[in-house]
């Protein structure tokens, strides 16, 4: 993604200046609330929906796991798995044996008579992989893995994600509102908030030193790291349509409620300036000026 904006009717911006990439063999975990715009990205990367301005350089072959709701319930498994096969015009002899593979792979193959309604969450979550690994992507984009699932299944579609990067090369892009997820298998982190990046780094850095405080908050309340009774994020949800001036994550803001950002000389500007990603460590970034203040510098 270069530059990547989108503007909808009335003058909605659902992204503003989002730039990333995801490079060969690379896990990256893109994170944020509802509102943040991640599922613009994923319309714009399904060519279902065109940047308004900038834009985003694909391999051809990009293959899309949405969630679990993605499989047709009249379908059987075997069919849901070869539907993009067949969409791409293959012969019945290569879905018979590219549907036969993954599904074995998946260890889901005794159960491709089967609908979508039979099986347990995880495996359904299998079955949406399978159809993605049918077309032999470059990159697989992951639309919320693991939603709904329970701890001990999770961790298997989780090593199942990492074991598809380290054997085959696949490289990932993981969507989901979980920053906690990103602990266990990514390489690196973009966290958004109301159409932008916010933050954007290795995911040691950005997990043990996180410099927006919005990704503070959303790790505040991953359990594995001690969040469980912490207090939530003050504030209404964000509204894509009702953007605020100034740092776009302010009104919800514990260093401006708390008095840092007042503290450190920034306040001002994070009601009225709207700060731009600056570089803290080796392709760290982040956009706050109050992380920017205390390293000493403008944002």
């Amino acid at each position: 993604f270069q530059n990547v904006s989108k503007t909808y009717a009335g003058d909605i911006a659902a992204l503003r200046d989002v730039s990333f990439s995801v490079g060969d063999g690379e896990l990256v975990f893109l994170a944020g609330p509802s509102g943040a715009g991640k599922s613009t990205l994923l319309k714009m990367i399904a060519g279902i929906e065109e940047p308004t301005s900038g834009s985003i350089l694909k391999p051809e072959n990009v293959a899309m796991a949405f969630q679990l709701g993605a499989l047709f319930p009249w379908l059987s498994v075997y069919e849901n798995v070869a539907l993009g096969l067949r969409q791409k015009g293959a012969t019945e002899s290569e879905v018979s044996r590219t549907v036969e593979r993954e599904l074995r792979a998946m260890n889901m193959y005794a159960l491709a008579e089967k609908y979508p309604a039979d099986l347990s969450g995880g495996q359904r979550q299998r079955v949406v992989i399978a159809g993605a690994l049918v077309l032999e992507p470059e990159v697989i984009v992951a639309d919320e893995p693991v939603s709904n699932l329970d701890a001990s299944v999770r961790g298997e579609i989780l090593k199942l994600l990492l074991g598809l990067r380290n054997d085959l090369g696949i490289a990932m892009l993981v969507v989901t509102h979980d920053l906690g997820l990103a602990w266990t298998i990514a390489d690196r982190v973009a966290v958004m908030y109301l159409g932008r990046i916010v933050e954007l780094g290795p995911a040691e850095e950005v997990l043990t030193r996180p410099r927006h405080p919005y990704t503070r908050a959303l790790l505040d309340v991953v359990p594995e790291e001690g969040g469980i009774g912490r207090p939530p994020l003050a504030g209404e949800p964000p509204d894509p349509t009702r953007i605020p001036a100034g740092c776009r994550f302010h009104p919800r803001c514990p260093a401006v409620a708390g008095g840092d950002a007042a503290s450190a000389g920034v306040e001002e500007r994070c009601r009225a300036d709207d700060p731009s990603l600056r570089s803290f460590a080796p392709g760290h970034e982040a956009a706050c000026h109050l992380a920017a203040a205390r390293v000493g510098g403008g944002a």
